[in-house]
């Protein structure tokens, strides 16, 4: 059970992190890191949340149930 639930939180990660790479190539983010030298929440909030779910999921597959 813990190695499904860790193969779908990388698979999740993956998709978020794809999502924060799409998110900070996008005009508003272009437009906010050039007057702000930031990118904007959105773009943020996907690449924590998808480095977070990969860190987790990976160790719910390295150290789940066998």
């Amino acid at each position: 059970m813990n190695k499904a639930v860790g193969l779908v939180l990388v698979v999740v990660g993956a998709i978020l992190l794809f999502l924060s790479y799409e998110a900070s190539q996008s005009l508003a983010s272009e437009a906010s890191e050039a007057f702000t030298n930031q990118p904007t929440d959105s773009t943020l909030w996907y690449l924590i949340g998808g480095v977070a779910a990969v860190i987790i999921g990976l160790y719910a597959l390295l150290k789940g149930k066998k």
